[in-house]
């Protein structure tokens, strides 16, 4: 599909073009971008080595910040280089490879989060058969079924992005490839392409949305009949899921699920589901989450007195 090109680089434009609003971008977004990596592996720490966090919600939450710490991988190391440079120049395949990454990752927090809410109902709905229905390896095969979901997923996307033929302006007003500003730039009636496309990442995004909603209120009707101490653990982990599902879906929606306009805001609300949201994920599932509290807090006192004891 190359070939038939005449572009093999584009020039990204970024979040702004004035040098000291870019130099404060970076700080911003390096900040943002370390606090997302570090939050994210230290869940993926205290999860694999805590001993108290064996529970299949946790193996989920290790996945989403597996998930969302390449999710933010995927822009910011890209966003933060381009503010410091002059010219914000991506080739051809650098920019299909984020693409794809881009939509593989998000895919993939999509996914974690439906596993996530069928383990709430599960465990709140059907707490009998909770064991036996949420075991190990019927994790582990969901979790693979993700990973290959979101492969093809983003299979899906890189092929319509492939077939997308650039012959003029190769200037992309945004801070990263995806789609929608690539449509605008391509030598062709894009219309079924875009279908293609809110069929495609819209329909994931708002049939989720969805389901995942009406799920939280089967659930939250559900804790009617616990006890008293039942219904605020429980609230507590629901409120945070919750949190997260409408922080991930809303921004994806208004990207997703519309015709091939632009709008002021999109740069902003892109920023927010791809940077803002991994970042905030760890701090929502740690600080609303007495159990992750207390794995991180043993998992390094350990540490530390082993050190010490050398």
């Amino acid at each position: 599909m190359q070939q038939n090109n005449n572009v093999t680089e584009f020039i990204l434009l970024g979040l702004t073009q004035n040098p000291m609003r870019q130099k404060m971008v970076f700080v911003i977004f390096f900040i943002f971008y370390v606090g997302t990596v570090v939050g994210n592996l230290l869940i993926i720490v205290t999860i694999k080595f805590g001993r108290t966090l064996g529970s299949p919600m946790y193996f989920f939450l290790f996945h989403l910040s597996l998930a969302d710490s390449c999710f933010s991988t995927s822009t910011a190391p890209r966003l933060l280089v381009d503010s410091l440079s002059a010219k914000k120049i991506i080739s051809y395949n650098e920019c299909m490879t984020q693409v794809f990454a881009l939509h593989l990752f998000g895919c993939m927090d999509v996914f974690v989060l439906i596993l996530m809410a069928a383990d709430r109902y599960v465990a709140i709905c059907k707490p009998l058969h909770y064991p036996t229905i949420m075991r190990r390896q019927v994790c582990t095969v969901l979790i693979i079924l993700a990973w290959v979901g979101s492969f093809i997923h983003s299979i899906a996307q890189i092929i319509l992005a492939l077939r997308l033929p650039f012959c003029g302006p190769n200037l992309i007003d945004h801070y990263c490839c995806d789609l929608q500003p690539l449509l605008k730039l391509a030598c062709m009636d894009t219309y079924r392409i875009n279908l293609l496309l809110v069929s495609n990442s819209g329909a994931i995004c708002s049939s989720t949305f969805v389901i995942l909603m009406i799920s939280y209120i089967v659930i939250l009707h559900s804790l009617r009949s616990h006890s008293a101490e039942g219904r605020k653990k429980a609230l507590s982990t629901c409120t945070s899921h919750i949190t997260v599902v409408i922080l991930t879906f809303v921004p994806c929606i208004f990207i997703y699920t519309r015709p091939p306009t632009t709008f002021s805001m999109d740069k902003m609300v892109t920023v927010f589901y791809t940077i803002g949201t991994p970042f905030l994920n760890p701090i929502i599932y740690t600080l609303r989450n007495t159990e992750v509290k207390n794995a991180m807090r043993n998992l390094w006192h350990i540490k530390i007195n082993s050190e010490s004891r050398r």
